[in-house]
């Protein structure tokens, strides 16, 4: 299911400042915040993405309009994730997973995705 124009709009906002945004584990809040071992196509010599290139990709990807999906959450139980699939020119996108809690965007994952780029449902 698409995202309100209103829900973007925090989740941008809140990913650009550091006092809004986390990635940090916690048991309640498990994170698979991978940013070092992502390829950042921007980034001079093929770098990986540092933290705050990750979220800085994040909010304008959601600025620009890319799709994001909504998916209910393990941990904590009925909570919303926001999940966006990115094609950066890699083998695999790279999947982003967000929560808003409170005042804040929660970054629980950010890694390359387990599947390649050209998978779809209708092919499984």
């Amino acid at each position: 299911m698409a995202i309100d124009k209103e829900t973007r709009r925090q989740l941008a906002d809140r990913a650009k400042s550091a006092k809004t945004r986390s990635s940090a584990f916690r048991p309640d809040l498990p994170t698979d915040w991978r940013p070092g071992q992502v390829r950042n196509p921007d980034a001079v010599l093929g770098n990986a993405f540092t933290d705050i290139a990750a979220w800085e990709l994040i909010a304008t990807k959601l600025e620009d309009g890319h799709p994001v999906e909504t998916v209910e959450l393990n941990r904590p139980p009925g909570k919303t994730g926001f999940v966006m699939k990115m094609d950066l020119g890699h083998e695999r996108p790279v999947y982003v997973k967000l929560q808003l809690a409170g005042k804040k965007v929660i970054g629980r994952s950010f890694h390359y995705s387990e599947l390649p780029a050209d998978y779809s449902e209708e092919s499984s």
